[in-house]
């Protein structure tokens, strides 16, 4: 049986994303979800929403648009369709994996902002170089998702991001920090009956292109897929 695993469009290195999820397995359909094929919401058994462009500021209720670093132009259009994609999600009891932006965009639509800068806000720089991802490494709660992936308190992941979380939604719990007390993974904080939901700051699909690959990369992605496909088989 194939599954269609839907991937939320972004100008910044998209090609990374299918590359990463598909792999050569063929049981594995890739939907690039856009705006203009928001119908082809309705075919995903399991959604990616991708990193990219700072979300616009008046979605967690901050009139401060002139921050440092900000974009010259926010992509709304963008923010309105991806808040609609979790929000579809979360009706359809679809698995989400959310990536550097799409962690900043799930806890920005269950009611939590963010820190505009982090370098303003007196932390370290965690963007990138020249093209090249920072490293640094982050502790795991015990108590979380990510350590049953991983099975380590310690991991090293990349870093390009200048924006992170900072008020938390009531629903999602913090799970993983950098050194400088970054928040660098979110899960919900009593699953019950909701879809599966992890939420990384770094970028794993980028970490897996890294010389014979990265295992923490791989095992998130098949953390994820096993996850869309208890779904599936859940299905009367």
């Amino acid at each position: 049986m194939q599954i269609k695993i839907g991937i939320t469009d972004t100008k910044t290195h998209y090609e990374n994303y299918p590359a990463w999820i598909k792999r050569n397995e063929t049981d594995i359909e890739i939907i690039h979800l856009k705006p203009e094929n928001i119908d082809d919401l309705e075919k995903c058994d399991g959604i990616v929403l991708s990193g990219g462009i700072d979300t616009h500021p008046k979605f967690y209720r901050n009139p401060r648009i002139n921050y440092r670093l900000a974009p010259k132009e926010f992509n709304t259009a963008r923010d309105e369709f991806e808040l609609h994609v979790f929000n579809f999600a979360q009706k359809k009891n679809i698995p989400v994996l959310a990536v550097c932006r799409g962690m900043q965009l799930v806890n920005v639509a269950l009611g939590g902002d963010l820190i505009q800068d982090i370098e303003e806000s007196g932390k370290l720089n965690h963007r990138s170089h020249e093209g090249i991802d920072g490293m640094h490494k982050i502790t795991i709660s015990k108590d979380s998702l990510l350590f049953e992936i991983s099975g380590k308190e310690i991991e090293s992941v990349n870093s390009a991001h200048h924006q992170a979380l900072n008020k938390i939604a009531a629903d999602l719990k913090i799970t993983a920090f950098s050194p400088d007390g970054i928040p660098e993974a979110a899960e919900w904080k009593n699953k019950g009956n909701k879809p599966f939901l992890l939420c990384v700051q770094w970028h794993p699909e980028r970490l897996a292109k890294q010389p014979g690959g990265n295992s923490f990369s791989h095992t998130i992605r098949r953390q994820f897929l096993n996850a869309v496909n208890k779904k599936l088989n859940s299905k009367p």
